[in-house]
């Protein structure tokens, strides 16, 4: 691993009117971790669309999380990469404190003053979750002038659990403490931003309703999107079809990633339909298989399982594995090309925009969407027509849902006939999601953010 904020060496090619752009993530490779996941596949080619990034992250000793060492190969050798160290997890979780950006703020308070001082960046740009960092920006703009843009991966400040119908938040007074400061600093950490990136239109809308100003932000949204390179890595040196048996028959339905408290509306939906189908064809049930792989966000050992008492409480479960902790990034992609169906349920929050759906996309798998009809989810699906959509709502019957599902299973126990599937619109996900397409989108955000004297041509 380079070394704490070693410098790549010099490249002679790189054209004299470069940007430089201070990209702050606290997650970073080893660790893999969803948050970081757009820097990572962006960061071949910045330099390509007129921007030098260095990356402002904490350092693997104060990381906590999977590690995912391949991942590094991923990284140019020639990108930037300052570390810098945190709060040692032992002692935060004294006062209850795991949150990677608490954690990081003064060093990367410290560490980011002392690089705005000493070099010119034309700009800072906080693509993560630890939301508590993006407070940084408005005080190193106050300090040093610097322009900031934001990258909305989720909401800070989000009222879901307050909706009726809505389950319980969890994390106890933790999460009461988080909602807090969201209603405390997002409006003053946003209302000095120079731009906004995010992964939903509703988030943009959300803010714009709430703050007026921000109408007038530069803002654009930009999905996060597939890699290439990251598909023929993971796949290059590995036997990956020897993930399922196939002795008897078998087809496997896989969803890879994590089962948040809004997903369970959809794993009912499919459970229960999966009951029907063997309650009235038994022989044709029992080769169906479903792999949910990777579904919390912890380390090896330290996870429950979430989909598995979904599935028993639905009488399926002895059809259903689960694998309750985090997987690596390059890990699921081998699972993805081994699997038969790539599973993709809906949230009951409508905002939710799937990332999962870019990597799915790429390995070619038939994908069985559970949609929430109005959500971001159908859209995109509709978009890109690359699912077997089974739509419905929350609050409506589900017969029509459990028809369409026992047509899909019939389906893919007869190997998807010609036809039987929609065509992909592989033209439109190649222009618009894939990771070079979407770097060069975030550099033309950061272009209209910088004031008109050093806006990139």
């Amino acid at each position: 691993m380079r070394g704490e904020g070693t410098p790549p060496p010099l490249d002679s090619t790189l054209p004299p009117s470069l940007k430089k752009v201070l990209i702050v993530s606290p997650h970073f490779p080893p660790l893999n971790a969803p948050d970081m996941q757009r820097v990572r596949m962006s960061l071949p080619y910045f330099r390509a669309q007129g921007w030098e990034p260095v990356v402002l992250a904490l350092g693997d000793a104060w990381q906590h999380g999977v590690r995912e060492p391949e991942l590094l190969a991923t990284v140019p050798p020639t990108v930037r990469i300052v570390r810098t160290r945190g709060v040692p997890l032992w002692l935060s979780r004294l006062v209850g404190v795991r949150n990677a950006g608490l954690r990081a703020w003064p060093f990367f308070l410290w560490r980011g003053t002392r690089l705005l001082a000493a070099e010119k960046f034309d700009l800072v740009y906080f693509s993560n979750t630890q939301f508590i960092t993006f407070t940084l920006g408005r005080l190193w703009r106050n300090w040093f002038g610097v322009p900031y843009v934001i990258d909305i991966q989720d909401p800070w400040r989000t009222d879901y659990y307050e909706r009726p119908g809505s389950r319980s938040p969890p994390g106890g007074w933790k999460y009461q403490l988080a909602r807090a400061q969201a209603w405390a600093l997002e409006g003053w950490t946003f209302r000095e931003a120079a731009g906004a990136i995010s992964v939903s239109p509703s988030y943009l809308e959300d803010l714009r309703a709430r703050y007026r100003h921000f109408a007038t932000v530069p803002a654009e949204v930009i999905g996060f999107g597939a890699s290439r390179a990251d598909l023929a890595y993971a796949t290059a040196s590995v036997d990956h079809a020897q993930k399922f048996h196939r002795d008897h028959g078998e087809v496997h339905l896989l969803y890879t990633g994590a089962s948040g408290p809004v997903m369970p509306h959809s794993l009912t939906v499919l459970f229960d339909s999966v009951r029907l189908y063997r309650e009235r064809w038994p022989e044709r049930a029992r080769r169906l298989r479903f792999h949910f792989i990777g579904t919390s966000y912890v380390a090896s050992g330290e996870g429950k399982n979430s989909v598995v008492p979904v599935a028993a409480d639905c009488g399926v479960a002895d059809q259903v594995d689960e694998i309750p902790h985090r997987i690596g990034h390059l890990e699921a992609l081998r699972w993805q090309e081994a699997a038969d169906v790539l599973l993709l349920p809906g949230s009951s929050d409508l905002a939710y925009s799937p990332s999962k759906l870019y990597p799915y996309f790429l390995t070619g798998r038939p994908i069985l969407g559970l949609v929430f009809q109005d959500s971001v989810m159908e859209c995109l699906l509709d978009e890109l027509d690359c699912a077997f959509m089974v739509r419905y709502r929350n609050d409506g019957p589900k017969e029509g849902a459990h028809r369409e599902l026992h047509r899909f299973f019939d389906l893919a126990l007869a190997g998807f006939p010609a036809g039987s599937l929609p065509a992909r619109n592989t033209d439109h996900f190649s222009s618009h999601y894939l990771a070079e397409e979407l770097t060069r989108r975030q550099c033309a955000l950061f272009s209209r953010a910088l004031p008109p004297q050093t806006a990139v041509i």
